[in-house]
């Protein structure tokens, strides 16, 4: 079985369970399994591969996305879309998106992920619910099989269009058997309920204004009947989105998802800006998660979601970088920022977020909200997915007092390595599993086609 051994780092961020900080530390990993982690000198001196960071790093585990659209990296900075709120902002971009195709979502999701990995991301949750023309979630999924991301691969689905009362063109829904038998062929397929996991399924309807009721209720139905396989939507991201449920289900979202079945610590919403605070409790005891997209919901102006408060209820959370297309980056770093900034701002309070709990929330809080206990923490018998950043960088400049902190304080604006399932994904700023400048030119290239078509 092959060895690994990450030796002379200057600051470990372990998130173990004591949620240790050790100087002049080790990481030794056998078979992408990391097995003993402690101070240099006391760990083994030899493996396969070495290496030496000459105690000029600070080393955590990988952070973990847990919403993203990656498709929408072809359309960043739409000019038609830059000022619109998220309703306008979707019907703006649906046509556009009808243009997809099978090598479109392939490139996209490599884009998406090589711009994650590079902000510090290992793990990513893509949802992707339009499906025109040729494509299918097997084009996402082998593009990132490529790249060496631990992906959660949602089977996305809208099923009401516009003449339904929904909001997307009758054009680019689909009929909900069709869905279903879909949603199957891919978790038997595809689904890795084991420990260790590269690639695992979850079923995630759009949202409330884009699928019926009964699709929601037979998805969980189905999901259920697999191990380890999620549930996962958008709820309650806008006012909007709110007066929709009001207006055809008579309930808000919280109780919306509740009548469905879709509570639960299988189940992760997307945004939940304007969740109540009895839908927040309910989410708290049921250990119902949420992913938390601040730098889209700004954009679209749509709120700031209450995460000091969904904490305080031990609501799970993680974050999200939510689409390119809305955010417009992928630098889960960046979210980071966002997050701990808007927390503060939110309840106008310095001290409702601290760098250190924004950090657990951007690593074991979206480890517990994709259902991982084998992410999110650098510790033995949990997987070799850590990042590693130079602290002798620019941005950390006057900032060695405290450096843990400075990570989110002061944002590089990438790692300088990233390891996942033990596997040197990034190597001295440079990633190792693509050609990145031929990835370029094939997105903007591909992004030019499907806006001008």
């Amino acid at each position: 079985m092959p060895t690994l051994l990450v030796k002379n780092i200057h600051t470990l961020v372990t998130m173990d369970r004591d949620r240790r900080e050790l100087h002049n530390a080790a990481i030794f990993v056998r078979d992408n399994v990391i097995e003993q982690v402690g101070l240099t000198t006391e760990l083994p001196q030899n493996a396969d591969e070495v290496l030496d960071l000459h105690g000029k790093h600070i080393v955590l585990p990988g952070l973990v996305n847990t919403h993203h659209h990656f498709y929408q990296v072809l359309t960043k900075v739409i000019p038609a879309a830059q000022n619109c709120t998220l309703f306008n902002w979707l019907q703006t971009l649906y046509p556009i998106w009808g243009n997809l195709t099978s090598e479109s979502i392939y490139i996209s999701a490599q884009m998406a992920a090589a711009e994650l990995i590079l902000s510090g991301c290992t793990t990513a949750s893509d949802h992707l619910y339009i499906y025109p023309n040729d494509c299918k979630l097997d084009d996402e999924i082998a593009g990132i099989q490529e790249i060496g991301m631990r992906f959660h691969a949602s089977r996305g689905s809208m099923s009401v269009g516009e003449s339904q009362g929904g909001l997307p063109p009758d054009a680019l829904v689909e009929k909900e058997a069709d869905i279903l038998k879909d949603s199957q062929r891919l978790i038997e397929q595809y689904h890795d309920p084991s420990r260790f996991a590269m690639l695992r399924m979850t079923l995630a309807p759009c949202s409330p204004f884009s699928v019926s009721p009964e699709l929601m209720i037979e998805s969980a139905k189905m999901a259920r009947s697999y191990t380890s396989v999620r549930l996962h939507t958008h709820l309650a991201e806008n006012k909007s989105d709110v007066d929709y449920s009001l207006a055809k289900f008579g309930k808000i979202p919280g109780d919306y998802a509740e009548s469905v079945g879709w509570l639960g610590d299988d189940v992760w919403h997307a945004h939940c800006v304007k969740l109540s605070d009895d839908s927040i409790a309910k989410f708290g005891r049921t250990g119902t998660g949420v992913a938390h997209c601040p730098c889209s919901n700004t954009r679209l102006g749509s709120g700031i979601a209450p995460i000091r408060k969904m904490l305080n209820h031990n609501v799970p959370v993680g974050l999200g970088v939510d689409g390119s297309a809305s955010n417009d980056t992928g630098n889960l770093l960046q979210e980071a920022r966002t997050a701990f900034l808007l927390a503060r701002v939110n309840e106008c309070d310095p001290t409702s977020m601290s760098a250190r709990e924004i950090l657990e929330v951007a690593t074991l809080g979206g480890a517990k909200v994709l259902g991982r206990d084998d992410i999110g923490a650098i510790a033995p018998n949990m997987a070799a997915d850590f990042i590693a950043i130079d602290i002798e960088r620019s941005q950390f400049a006057g900032a060695h007092h405290d450096l843990v902190a400075a990570l989110i304080f002061c944002p590089v604006p990438s790692v300088d390595y990233s390891f996942i399932n033990g596997r040197k994904v990034v190597d001295r700023g440079q990633l190792t599993t693509l050609d990145l400048p031929m990835l370029i030119e094939r997105t903007n290239k591909i992004a030019y086609q499907l806006v001008n078509k």
